[in-house]
Parts: structure tokens; C-alpha cells; sequence
């Protein structure tokens, strides 16, 4: 490992979906802020936001960033699990509970969790983190259109349009807290 990933940005909650000129809102997800890295090899890690590694307690996620992210890459998102078409804290919990081996194993099949991806912190080596969001934003959409990512992988929706925003805050039922 030549990198580390970068302390999590943190976002601000809005009140209003009105967005100000020049800013952007994704909803807020009822999941785990979760940091991804693929390193040279097969070195992964999954993170949580205050550097808990939980790698081993997803396996699934782990064997999809080695099968579709290149080397030297960083993500930044929501771990979430859904269940009878709703986002379950519950269930990522449980995940957690299980964190290792067989357990893990039987975790992920029974309740499959996804990253929605909201940040490309790194790029096969290059530092993103120094650039705007908007520059990030778009690298991001890239790598999901270039490497076509699936699941688990998920892009987060972004909208600078206010009247999506509001749309967004009616998906309180599948789980989603808000906009940020």
C-alpha cells in the first residue's frame, strides 16, 4: 500500500431543497458512510467514517472492487442493505455482527449490501480530492459508465435542480432521511 485513503468530507444536511447557484444535493441514505480503496493486488478496504475496516464483514463488496475497480482507486459512499423494497439499518447491523468467515459469508447472501457511491476520491493513482466536486462528479459518472459498474455498486443521484431535490424527499418511505 503506497496511499491512504483521506479523512471523510463531511457534508451539510440543507433544510430547503432550494439550492443555492453553483451547489448540488444527493439524498441522504439510511446506511453506513463507508471509504473504499483498491489497492495494487488484491488489497481492499472498506472503512467506516471513523476508520473502523470492514472489509471482512462485506465479502461481496470486497469481490466486486477487485472484479471491477482498477488499482490505486478510492470511493467514497453509503454501505446500505435493502429488504422488502426499504433501506434496513437493522440488517446493516446485523452485517456488522457477523463480521467474519462463514458468518460473513452467509450474511451477504442473505442480505446483500450495496455501496451508493457518491465521491471518486482517487483514480488509478491521481489524487482527486484537491479538485471540485463538479470535476469529481464527473469523473465518477465516467468510471461507472467506462468500467460499467454494477452491483454493488450503485451512483448516487445528484441534481442542481431544486424541483428534483424536493421529488427526492418524497422516497421517505424506501428509507432516504433527506437531501444533502
Amino acid at each position: 500500500m503506497t496511499w491512504t485513503l483521506s479523512q471523510p468530507m463531511l457534508t451539510a444536511p440543507v433544510a430547503s431543497p432550494e439550492l443555492p447557484p453553483g451547489s448540488a444535493a444527493e439524498p441522504k441514505w439510511d446506511g453506513y458512510r463507508a471509504q473504499l480503496a483498491r489497492y495494487a493486488g488484491a488489497q481492499v478496504l472498506l472503512r467506516s467514517r471513523q476508520g473502523t475496516d470492514m472489509t471482512a464483514a462485506f465479502p461481496e463488496v470486497r469481490s466486486a472492487v477487485l472484479a471491477q475497480l482498477p488499482e490505486d482507486t478510492g470511493l467514497d459512499g453509503e454501505l446500505v442493505v435493502w429488504e422488502s423494497g426499504r433501506l434496513a439499518f437493522e440488517r446493516l447491523q446485523q452485517r456488522l455482527a457477523r463480521r467474519r468467515g462463514a458468518g460473513a459469508l452467509a450474511a451477504a447472501q442473505t442480505w446483500p449490501a450495496h455501496l451508493v457511491v457518491f465521491d471518486l476520491l482517487r483514480l488509478e493513482g491521481a489524487d482527486l480530492t484537491p479538485h471540485p466536486y463538479s470535476e469529481r462528479r464527473a469523473a465518477l459518472e465516467d468510471l461507472f459508465e467506462q468500467r460499467a459498474l454494477a452491483a454493488p455498486f450503485t451512483l448516487c443521484p445528484s441534481t442542481t435542480d431544486p424541483a428534483t431535490a424536493r421529488a427526492w424527499l418524497e422516497w421517505t418511505a424506501a428509507g432516504l432521511e433527506g437531501l444533502l
